[in-house]
Parts: structure tokens; C-alpha cells; sequence
């Protein structure tokens, strides 16, 4: 297919997205506006590759991450890799739903899983009314950052931020240069989107295992419960609280990005000592085999609304497309959507009917 595609965000949409397009005789064009790609939401996040264990409210976010885990682990089998002891954890007093709930919604959704028995739950956990041993994986970034830009040299436009981009007759525009089509998967960062949505800036912690070997990951769920989860690196953990990893909701990305800039240390003192004691609810020990490393700051783009979703969904206008998500194993969920559209419209297959009513909502 013989279009020019500019591509804005080199997150792990842009590059999938170009790597896709790319592979279809597209020439990319990938702007990204810091010094190394995956430097925004893409580097700054849990590193876990869904199942769709997460969401046990939401059946569209659910199958998305199944099917997405399958097709990431195939295509990418060397940016991830499996955590050996994951274990997702619901607790007898604070979860949105019992146990033989939550399992009958896995199950019925066709997620693997092992149910543990009693005498196979790990003894620091505190009031636990079961537990399920499932097959996820850990992100490799660096791997990553090291793979797309070898696939994708010469097509990524690093410290190019771009301050227009717009449709303009026959073409799209971005920074004043032409293309046929222009994607945004910024999430919401470069213009207003269409969604009821909020930004919200977010705060994880690194801690180091001060034990020999691998500790469990752990996922306490489902609601607003906390996790423990390797990263890449050997001994080093993240720990999130659904009650006190966001820092607030906000209309706009600039208020999102002002928050955290005026984040204090002392805040993160008292944020360390609210996530350490959440955490201590389910398991006691936690402060005798970890200690705190660093933060780690992030926006999230979401959805409005108690339903839990964070699917993904592709929203076109003629040559402007939109990609928004909170999940890297739905970027394949994406890319047929977007090649797919990309594909007609050059055939002339889309209709003028049809444009219009893709302006109204999402695909």
C-alpha cells in the first residue's frame, strides 16, 4: 500500500503501528518528541503483559488482553518474559467480589489458571479467600527500545515535538509537512479526543527484595487492592495501590503534567507510608523483605465511568486516526483496525456515508 503515514508518539502503539505499516509499503514517519522512544506511559508503568485477570468487571478489556497476550508472546517472544510464581490473590473482606465469583469470570472467559489449595497459599498472606496461580509475563523495555529501533531506523524522528497536526483538503499535516494519513497515539497528549475521559498522574514505587531468590508476584483483586510485581531487572519490584497510586483526576494533560511537577518529597513520604500500610493489610511482612528504591511518575489516560474499561478503541475522521488504550497487549487490537481502515480508504472502499458516521464514534 503506497501512503505516506506519519505516526505521532513512539510509545509501544507508534512503533507496533509502524513496524505494521511499514511491513505493508507504507512510509512512516514516527515523531517523537523525547531523546529515546518509549519514554512515556510505554516506560513508565507495572511492565506486566495482561492476561485479563485485572478486570473482572469489564468482559470487552478482558478478551482483548487474552487474545492480545497470545499474539504479543508470538510475535515478540523475546520482549517478555514469564513470571515464574504469579499469583492473583482475592481477599475475604475487601475484594467487589468473592472468590467463586471471580473464578467462574476467568474461567467462563477461558483464561488459564491453576487454583491453589489452602495448604499451597503462601503463609504471609493475611485473610485470603483463595488464590489462583496464572501465566503472565514481565515487559523487557530495554529489549524493546533496542529492537524497534533497529526495525524502525531511519523512520523515527526523535526530539521532534509536534506542535500541529491537522487535515488540510486532501492531506494531513503535521508540523506543516504533508501526508496521506496522520495517527495520533499520544492518548490525548497532542489534542482534545473525542472520549469522556480524565488524565491521571500516577506514582509507582520501586523496592529492592532483600531475600535471595524470586518472591512471588502478588495481585490483590478486584477493586481498589494493591499489587506487588517484578520488573526486568533481578530483585527489583513494584508495588501499586488502586487507593493511592493516582494522584488525582484532571480535564486536561497539562494539569495532569503540572500535578507531578509540583509533587513534593514530602508528599512521597507520606504516599511510601500509605502504600507500605495497604500493602502490610494483606501482607504482614512486606517492610521485613523489601525496601524502598525509587518512584516512578506516570499519566493515565482513562475512561469515565465505574465499568472498569481499558480496552482499546480506534477512532477515525477521513485522514486523521486516533488510537486510545491503557493496555499494551491490545496494540494488535489496533493495528488491525487502523490497517484495516488505511487499506479501504486507499481502494476506495470506505464510503462517504460511512466517514461521516465514523466521526460520530469509534471503531
Amino acid at each position: 500500500m503506497d501512503a505516506k503515514v506519519a505516526i505521532i508518539g513512539a510509545g509501544w502503539y507508534g512503533c507496533h503501528l509502524g513496524m505494521m505499516l511499514d511491513a505493508m509499503g507504507c512510509n512512516v514517519s514516527i515523531f517523537e518528541k523525547n531523546s529515546d522512544i518509549l519514554g512515556e506511559a510505554s516506560g513508565n508503568n507495572q511492565f506486566r503483559l495482561h492476561l485479563g485477570f485485572h478486570y473482572a468487571r469489564h468482559n470487552r478489556t478482558r478478551i482483548q488482553s487474552r487474545d492480545g497476550y497470545a499474539r504479543f508472546t508470538e510475535r515478540y517472544p523475546t520482549l517478555s518474559k514469564p513470571i515464574e510464581n504469579n499469583l492473583y490473590v482475592v481477599p475475604k473482606f475487601d475484594s467487589l467480589v468473592d472468590f467463586d465469583t471471580y473464578r467462574l469470570i476467568m474461567f467462563s472467559s477461558g483464561i488459564h489458571f491453576q487454583e491453589l489449595r489452602p495448604n499451597e497459599w503462601p503463609s504471609y498472606l493475611k485473610d485470603v479467600d483463595g488464590v489462583l496461580k496464572v501465566d503472565e509475563h514481565v515487559l523487557l523495555i530495554e529489549k524493546a527500545r533496542e529492537h524497534f529501533k533497529q526495525k524502525l531506523a531511519g523512520k523515527i524522528r526523535l526530539n521532534t515535538k509536534v506542535e500541529c497536526a491537522e487535515q488540510q483538503g486532501n492531506a494531513a499535516l503535521v508540523n506543516g509537512e504533508k501526508f496521506d494519513f496522520v495517527i495520533d497515539a499520544t492518548w490525548g497528549h497532542l489534542s482534545d479526543i473525542d472520549y469522556d475521559c480524565f488524565y491521571e498522574p500516577t506514582l509507582l514505587l520501586y523496592y529492592r527484595y532483600k531475600g535471595k531468590g524470586e518472591y512471588p508476584a502478588i495481585t490483590m483483586v478486584d477493586g481498589p487492592l494493591c499489587s506487588i510485581y517484578p520488573t526486568e531487572k533481578e530483585g527489583v519490584y513494584t508495588l501499586s495501590s488502586v487507593k493511592h497510586t493516582p494522584l488525582g483526576k484532571y480535564d486536561t494533560s497539562e494539569e495532569a503534567k503540572q500535578r507531578l511537577r509540583d509533587f513534593t518529597d514530602s508528599e512521597l513520604k507520606i504516599k511510601i507510608a500509605e502504600m507500605e500500610a495497604h500493602v502490610k493489610s494483606f501482607v504482614p511482612d512486606f517492610c521485613e523483605h523489601f525496601e524502598f528504591d525509587s518512584p516512578q511518575f506516570n499519566i493515565k489516560t482513562k475512561l469515565l465511568g465505574e465499568h472498569d474499561d481499558r480496552s482499546c478503541y480506534v477512532k477515525t475522521d477521513d485522514r486523521m486516526i486516533s488510537v486510545f488504550s491503557g493496555k499494551i497487549d491490545t496494540i494488535f487490537f489496533a493495528a488491525q483496525k487502523v490497517c484495516d481502515y488505511l487499506e479501504r480508504y486507499v481502494h476506495g472502499e470506505i464510503t462517504p456515508q460511512e466517514l461521516a458516521k465514523n466521526k460520530q464514534g469509534h471503531v
